[in-house]
């Protein structure tokens, strides 16, 4: 499986930018999953529901599953975050795996930086970050600076970037 990640500060437009780029990639023909870090205690689950009262009641794994779906549950109990890696080899081959967050990873990426958030880019200080989509690119970068909608020219650079 090709990887590929996208990061950026908070509130820099991850999320839209991973979302306009499954459709593109997936409108191409391409199988792509994805994988989102959170810094905090995400909840897919509800209280009440028979799912959550497993958990609850101490299960380590629970599989909830439809004739539309099916979701795996793993509560760590104390564990540590298992790494990036380990999470990838639970996937199901695709043609492309797309990362929102892991910004202290290798893996290439492309930073999603707008002027709004009145940080630097993260860039020149961190490693993968092979190129930038951005509102008001800095001067003086070495990377290619794509416009955050050129969706397009974000993907065929992906694309390259990953042998596709």
């Amino acid at each position: 499986m090709r990887l590929y990640g996208v990061t950026g500060w908070k509130n820099s437009g991850k999320t839209t930018l991973m979302e306009r780029l499954v459709a593109e990639f997936s409108g191409r023909g391409l199988s792509v999953s994805t994988v989102k870090h959170a810094h905090h205690a995400t909840e897919i689950d509800h209280e009440g529901r028979d799912s959550f009262r497993h958990r609850q009641a101490g299960a380590r794994e629970v599989i909830v599953a439809s004739p539309v779906r099916w979701a795996l549950m793993h509560e760590l109990r104390g564990a540590a975050e298992p790494p990036l890696a380990a999470l990838l080899a639970r996937l199901s081959p695709v043609d492309l795996v797309l990362v929102e967050g892991y910004k202290r990873e290798a893996h290439p990426k492309i930073e999603v930086h707008r002027q709004a958030t009145g940080r630097p880019p993260l860039a020149p200080q961190m490693r993968g970050i092979r190129a930038l989509a951005s509102d008001a690119p800095p001067p003086g970068l070495a990377l290619p600076v794509f416009a955050l909608d050129d969706i397009a020219g974000i993907a065929g650079f992906i694309l390259a970037e990953v042998g596709l």
